[in-house]
């Protein structure tokens, strides 16, 4: 997913002001980045605040009786209106040291923490201590080629295009290269700026969106940015690391890449005015300890990730409208990325065996189990200024396995946690899911 960069606006240090890496040009076109053109509102000497509220309601025609959605990071409840996130927070500046903190509340809070089990390794419920936090760093900016930031804590992913604000994103429910990789990282960064154009940065961090480490080793990983012009930009982010618990010997990569071209762009047209598009391609694999990349066998079942997604956006009337249609596609033997259902189908580890899952009836992930989907989705936009976007979506994604909610939902005949389970109920999963979303988006 990708962070929110404000590339080319300006910040200030101290007394001096000094702009951002990739200055001069216009990048609030693209997907996962901020695309306010004007000064910030709260933007002072020391701290530019930063204030963002996110609130839909989604419904899915499928009707679950516990309105609760099914592999969705962005969304948490059917049928229903919900607060998905509210952001507080913002960047401060002094004499080159830097810090930055956004508060999340929300189902957010909830919803994106539920996949990281390194928080069952240890005490301190870790899950609970970071919840409430999207981004918490400090560092220090060093004044060399284009600039060099050095920044511990926990701090957003690149990975997937998309960025962890939906106020940045073409589409709300993200396809399943995004929602599958991580949205944040827990760690130590290293960003340099050797030109206008390129950004070169390295991470070393406890491991694939998880708040403590699985095993010993931290997770490595870096990003590269090329912006040749304001027009296009290409970048490619890989990570190497262990994140099975108490598999020491099962190592995992993944590489990113992305590609976005503004192929338009006549921002004064009351017609047509921007027409952009973005293609990503992520490949990955996991090997050791029972499982092999991509030329496994009966014994040591092949566990890799190949994905792909293509975006398509047009703005009308002075960037105040705009629509956008894409999708795409995953396969994920092992399911090792694969956001678990939620309930009772949600696969709990095993403390006694790390290759096992407990629970009634568990989603299973065991090496071999094989997992393919698609989506698409399309949507129209209304950004009457900069600070608001009104957003009516359509989704529609498909499973090769029983995966979303169907009618009976995941929680209990009534839908209710608080009724018992009969011997004979299980989870109600199906393979196709489709839904409608309206999405108020707001951003100061």
């Amino acid at each position: 997913m990708m962070a929110a960069l404000s590339l080319g606006s300006w910040a200030q240090t101290d007394s001096i002001q000094v702009k951002t890496p990739f200055a001069g040009m216009d990048q609030s076109w693209q997907n996962g980045s901020d695309r306010r053109t004007l000064p910030p509102v709260l933007a002072t000497k020391y701290f530019t605040g930063s204030v963002m509220l996110d609130i839909n309601y989604t419904h899915s025609f499928n009707n679950p009786n516990d309105n609760t959605v099914v592999g969705s990071t962005a969304l948490a409840r059917n049928n229903e209106f919900q607060l998905s996130s509210v952001n507080l927070g913002g960047d401060f500046n002094y004499q080159n040291a830097r810090g930055r903190i956004m508060m999340q509340f929300g189902t957010r809070s909830t919803v994106v923490p539920r996949n990281d089990y390194s928080v069952y390794r240890g005490q301190y419920q870790l899950d609970n201590v970071y919840r409430y936090l999207s981004e918490a760093y400090a560092g220090y900016h060093f004044d060399v080629w284009h600039g060099i930031n050095v920044d511990a804590g926990m701090f957003m992913s690149y990975i997937g295009l998309n960025s962890y604000y939906q106020v940045e994103n073409w589409e709300y429910q993200a396809s399943f290269t995004s929602d599958n990789t991580p949205w944040f990282f827990n760690g130590l960064r290293v960003q340099m700026f050797p030109t206008n154009q390129l950004k070169i940065e390295a991470w070393l961090i406890n491991g694939w969106q998880s708040y403590g480490k699985f095993n010993s080793m931290p997770g490595l990983g870096g990003n590269l940015t090329w912006c040749p012009n304001e027009a296009v930009k290409l970048l490619t982010n890989d990570y190497f690391g262990t994140d099975a618990a108490g598999l020491p010997n099962r190592k995992r990569f993944h590489s990113d890449n992305s590609l976005q071209v503004r192929y338009f762009n006549q921002p004064k047209n009351k017609g047509l005015s921007k027409a952009a598009f973005s293609v990503t391609a992520d490949v990955g694999f996991e090997t050791g300890d029972g499982v092999r990349g991509f030329d496994g066998n009966a014994q040591n079942p092949s566990q890799y990730f190949l994905s792909g997604m293509v975006y398509h956006r047009l703005w009308f009337n002075r960037d105040r409208m705009a629509w956008t249609l894409g999708g795409g596609v995953m396969t994920n033997p092992g399911r090792y990325l694969v956001l678990y259902p939620t309930g009772d189908a949600s696969p709990l580890p095993n403390p006694n065996n790390p290759t096992q899952t407990l629970g009634t009836h568990p989603f299973s992930a065991n090496p071999g189990d094989e997992f393919k989907g698609w989506d698409a989705s399309t949507n129209f936009d209304y950004m009457p200024n900069q600070s608001i976007t009104f957003r009516v979506e359509l989704v529609h994604r498909e499973a090769n396995v029983p995966y979303f909610a169907g009618s009976g939902g995941v929680t209990s005949p009534t839908g209710y946690t608080t009724t018992p389970l009969p011997a004979d109920w299980k989870p109600d999963l199906v393979k196709v899911e489709n839904r409608l979303i309206f999405a108020v988006l707001f951003r100061i």
